[in-house]
């Protein structure tokens, strides 16, 4: 067996190909996560003094849904701010989630994947130089293209955290 990146059906070559890379961190954020009981989900680590894999999904989800409408030229339905935010809570930290499945979770980025691949499929490649604005803080621009790569690779960060917890939980018996 061997790994690979190919482009989706019904998506121009690179946006395909950047939309595969999001798609199997989404998979690859399924399987490291597979049996997790709620406790551990909302586990915050040595001297409960990290984030949660709770956090952590969410914080990715409202990242990628938020990249999903700026790819769209459109601003964030408040509604879809209402579910997935905000980025960050009154004390500048990832906010607080407790006894949140993990189903629902899951069952939230298929939601913001379904919603990425209906974007990405209304790309060209040329939109891929587009340049959007983002950024909770202080706004910075950056095209479409690498707003894409960035969804994969900002899950992928979070998962080596969500690996870290889960070495933790198993380390300190709580399972």
């Amino acid at each position: 067996m061997f790994y690979d990146l190919h482009g989706e059906a019904n998506m121009s070559p690179i946006v395909g190909i950047l939309y595969s890379a999001v798609k199997e961190n989404s998979q690859r954020l399924q399987l490291i996560t597979d049996g997790m009981s709620q406790e551990e989900i909302d586990y915050k680590g040595l001297d409960n003094n990290f984030n949660s894999t709770a956090q952590l999904i969410k914080h990715i989800l409202y990242v990628d849904v938020n990249w999903v409408y700026r790819m769209k030229g459109q601003p964030l339905p408040h509604s879809l701010k209402e579910q997935y935010g905000p980025m960050i809570d009154a004390n500048n930290r990832l906010p607080m989630i407790k006894g949140k499945s993990l189903n629902t979770f899951m069952s939230e980025y298929e939601s913001v994947l379904s919603m990425l691949k209906d974007a990405c499929t209304q790309l060209t490649d040329a939109d891929l130089d587009k340049i959007v604005t983002f950024g909770h803080e202080n706004e910075k621009q950056a095209t479409i293209r690498w707003g894409l790569w960035h969804m994969a690779d900002h899950s992928r960060y979070h998962q080596a955290n969500i690996n870290q917890l889960r070495k933790w939980y198993k380390e300190n018996s709580f399972s």
